[in-house]
């Protein structure tokens, strides 16, 4: 699913309006339906609304939310700040429309704020998407009071003085903290950063009938995964299929005290539908991956505590490396040796990661579109500090191009950057996968598809998607203390299963975004 600029989102807009067509007061009601229908059902009507409305088109909003939650016998009053600039043409209409069907009150300064002690919920359509400079004065110590009333607060849109994108240089005591975040057919790019989420709240996405072709039409390099664009991507399987033809997979995994990190790994790549795996790892790991995991082979390395060799890497059709492994001075020279011969499609995790760290002159070893899949401080090893989670995912689209590498950044929202600029965000996974050994399944089910001939583009997508969906599902009968990373694997079955599904009853007739 595609994630535009406020700008873009603006167009988008205009389009809709020209091309449906429709007049812009009403493409504002069928988005202040939705709003109200999603109010109705998260909240009875013996809840007290007040309802902050601005000049712009996100009061608008507002104000025809107001009307039509009054309409449900809501408890409504309206609070119309004076800004000192003109009213939108659709929030006079929306004034217009109104009435005297619930209360309203303008307020010119501080000492008319209301006192909202008898109210249960604030709705927030001060300010829109459109802000390019932080709130100050007036609008500022209104939004400070609003977040000081202790109400929950729904946000319409964006929560005001959000910014669409960039908001580095914006004032954190200015921005609304919204409860929850209602935003009109597509989420924007700043609500996948956690320094927002204090901001956003809870979000959703309310589907606003913005033209198809219009959105199809328009380039972005921002998109998230969601079930419509996950399902296309799934591989059916023939018939007449054997293990063959899922292809064998090479893990390089394990060390002394770490063989764990290889049987999870090995068991996300089994889980994943490899045909064949043949687990690397060194002579401590032989009984207790034979005991643990029968379904895999076994390469023994030459060393008893660690990697030191690589095997004969002929009939692989990709390899995973660096659960486990050490920084051991062997391992880096093995590590290095396999940079050097890989042919096949490679996943880099763990310890592997902190070896390119602590050589970065291996980077220029990189087989092009290698999958890194570092968590925030693996990162920063590789490329630095980051003050904040844009500056991070703009280091990570660099680094991504400039050494023509998928990189993944795990995290809430795991950020997928490709070589050519385009950036996907996950949107399944919970806080319980914040365990050890999680990142180790995902490096086996990233290996599993690209031994199944998954582009590495396809297999990024796809594999975190998975990972996360199984981490939800496993949640489903356990708690997020509770969870632990055999729990995903586990699980990983009944992730398929969900995207098969949808794919047998014609979930989405679209083709796969790669």
């Amino acid at each position: 699913m595609k994630i535009f600029t406020t700008s873009q989102i603006a167009d988008l807009d205009k389009y809709t309006i020209a091309n449906e067509p429709i007049e812009p007061i009403d493409l504002m009601e069928r988005a202040s339906l939705q709003l109200t229908d999603w109010i109705s059902a998260n909240f009875d009507n013996n809840q007290r609304f007040a309802v902050f409305a601005g000049p712009g088109n996100n009061g608008g909003d507002a104000l025809a939310v107001a009307r039509l939650l009054a309409e449900k016998d809501y408890f409504i009053e309206v609070f119309i700040p004076d800004f000192g600039r003109g009213s939108s043409d659709c929030f006079f209409e929306n004034r217009n429309r109104l009435k005297d069907r619930v209360s309203v009150t303008t307020i010119d300064n501080e000492k008319q704020f209301p006192e909202l002690l008898y109210f249960d919920l604030i709705i927030d359509g001060l300010f829109g998407s459109g802000l390019t400079r932080p709130l100050t004065g007036f609008p500022a110590h209104l939004v400070k009071y609003l977040n000081n009333s202790g109400l929950p607060i729904i946000a319409i849109d964006i929560p005001s003085g959000l910014m669409g994108e960039d908001n580095r240089e914006n004032d954190p005591e200015a921005i609304i903290q919204a409860t929850y975040t209602l935003t009109l057919q597509f989420p924007k790019l700043s609500f996948f950063l956690r320094e927002n989420e204090r901001f956003t709240g809870r979000w959703e996405v309310l589907p606003i009938g913005l033209h198809p072709l219009g959105i199809e039409m328009l380039a972005t390099q921002w998109n998230y995964s969601d079930r419509e664009s996950i399902v296309p991507i799934l591989k059916l399987r023939g018939k007449f299929s054997h293990k063959g033809t899922f292809g064998h997979a090479l893990l390089a995994a394990g060390s002394f005290g770490k063989v764990g990190a290889a049987i999870l790994a090995a068991k996300g790549c089994l889980r994943s539908g490899a045909g064949l795996l043949t687990v690397h790892l060194p002579g401590i790991g032989n009984q207790i991956m034979q005991s643990a995991l029968p379904e895999a082979m076994l390469s023994i390395d030459k060393s008893e505590n660690v990697i030191s060799d690589i095997p004969l890497l002929s009939g692989y059709k990709a390899i995973g490396i660096g659960p486990g492994i050490g920084k051991s001075p062997q391992t880096v020279g093995t590590f290095r040796e396999l940079l050097t011969k890989c042919q096949v499609p490679l996943v880099i995790d763990a310890d592997a990661l902190n070896i390119l760290s602590e050589h970065p002159e291996m980077l220029e070893l990189l087989p092009p579109e290698s999958v890194l899949t570092p968590h925030p401080v693996e990162f920063e090893r590789l490329a630095g500090k980051a003050a904040t989670d844009f500056e991070r995912l703009t280091l990570a689209r660099s680094f991504a191009r400039n050494h023509h590498i998928i990189l993944i950044l795990k995290g809430a929202y795991t950020a997928i950057a490709f070589p050519d600029g385009n950036c996907w965000f996950n949107t399944t996974g919970n806080p319980g996968m914040g365990t050890g050994g999680s990142g180790d399944i995902l490096t086996g089910i990233l290996t599993g598809l690209l031994a199944q001939r998954y582009s590495a583009r396809e297999a990024a997508v796809l594999g975190v998607y998975l990972h996360g969906l199984s981490g939800d599902l496993a949640l489903m009968g356990s708690s997020e203390e509770a969870l632990i990373a055999s729990d995903i694997a586990d699980h990983l079955g009944m992730a398929f299963s969900v995207l098969k599904n949808d794919q047998q009853v014609g979930i989405t007739k679209k083709k796969s975004p790669f």
